[in-house]
């Protein structure tokens, strides 16, 4: 459970086997970061990374850049 008041928001792209649980927060108070975590484990560990940072990785993702060869 979240105690912290951080609104998560989990990935589309997970999926529903409980596999690919990503999740995503604006950080409070702060709309120049972001917060990413593993949904299966919400008390653990969590990366902080640069608005630009992110939106960076989405659009590689999104653009097939670590796509499986």
């Amino acid at each position: 459970m979240n105690h912290d008041g951080t609104q998560w928001i989990k990935s589309s792209y997970s999926g529903g086997s409980g596999t690919e649980c990503v999740e995503v927060a604006e950080l409070e108070g702060s709309a120049a970061y972001a917060a990413v975590r593993d949904s299966k484990v919400p008390e653990g560990a969590r990366i902080a990374v640069s608005r630009g940072a992110w939106v960076g990785f989405v659009r590689a993702v999104r653009g097939g850049e670590f796509a499986a060869r």
